[in-house]
């Protein structure tokens, strides 16, 4: 190691490691001085030691408050990864005992992800007897990201291409579309052609206005051909498919949901059409749904991430 490396080193201490951290979450001095019993004025010389250190201004002052820069973005989760090791190297974690603990877990998933291993999850914590439990938004991609970040959630559940650094990802199960239609459907029985997909109403579900001039409808992450024909927008999938249990309309969702519901809604799950070899592979291609959290020592979230890999 150089000496000016052996010189930064130095002039980092734990404190100005928490104070960057705060200030990533909670945007104010005020807030980050109460938080952690620090006065405003040493929060603010922590401020501009951290800029000095770093060589940039990274917090910007806005109306709304302090903005992080691009390099105070790529500085957080190597900030974090940094706080949460030095933590274990002094006060190493005992082993999680969830019939000991209060703790909730914030989780961020898809809609399909939430409705597919939900349910399951209350059970299995209640038979682990956690004190606690779990909290569920609806956020994907990078919102969920960013809200990992902040320190917002604990666990993002989604769709994820590539992942920055200070993030771990591992898949958790794998799905497909599939078509769900209605028992006695006047015209749908045991499979449907790719006329009668686009000229049947859809269902949609999702967190997307179907009015959207810029994304459009979408089914799951991927946007629908122009030409199908659209019923109703809902922001649950077992809502959409409890719609199309009571009507002629049709909805293009995951299989694993539909499958698990089809007797009680009494639902046909199809096979997608493959007549059209430009939009049938986008439905009929199967993907992948990780779990994505960040980097660092964790005994209790370790615990947790084992109950949702075994549910999914």
């Amino acid at each position: 190691m150089s000496d000016i490396n052996q010189l930064d080193i130095r002039r980092i201490d734990g404190g100005l490691l928490l104070v960057f951290r705060e200030l990533c979450r909670r945007g104010r001095t005020t807030a980050v001085a109460a938080h952690l019993g620090l006065s405003q004025s040493a929060v603010s010389h922590a401020l501009s030691r951290l800029r000095d250190l770093f060589g940039d201004p990274l917090f910007l002052r806005r109306p709304h408050g302090l903005e992080p820069t691009q390099r105070a973005l790529e500085l957080a989760p190597r900030i974090e990864a940094l706080i949460d090791m030095m933590g274990a190297a002094v006060r190493p974690e005992p082993g999680f005992d969830p019939s000991l603990s209060t703790r909730w877990f914030n989780i961020a998933a898809t809609v399909f992800a939430h409705e597919a291993i939900g349910g399951p999850l209350v059970g299995r914590l209640r038979a682990a007897q956690l004190g606690g439990g779990f909290t569920f938004q609806f956020l994907r991609g990078y919102l969920a990201l960013d809200a990992l970040r902040r320190g917002q959630i604990d666990v993002a559940l989604g769709r994820f291409e590539a992942l920055p650094p200070g993030f771990v990802g591992q898949a958790i199960y794998e799905d497909r579309y599939c078509i769900v239609a209605r028992r006695g459907h006047p015209t749908i029985d045991g499979q449907i052609s790719f006329e009668q997909w686009t000229s049947t109403g859809h269902v949609f579900a999702g967190s997307i206005s179907p009015t959207d001039e810029v994304l459009g409808p979408t089914i799951g992450e991927d946007p629908i051909p122009p030409d199908v024909a659209g019923a109703a927008f809902v922001p649950r999938w077992e809502m959409a498919l409890e719609m199309v249990a009571a009507s002629d309309a049709i909805a293009t969702g995951p299989r694993r949901l539909a499958e698990r519901l089809a007797d009680r809604l009494g639902l046909q799950v199809l096979q997608p059409p493959t007549e059209n070899a430009v939009w049938s592979p986008a439905v009929t291609a199967p993907w992948t749904v990780s779990m994505v959290r960040r980097e660092g020592i964790d005994a209790g979230l370790d615990w947790f991430c084992d109950q949702v890999r075994a549910v999914a």
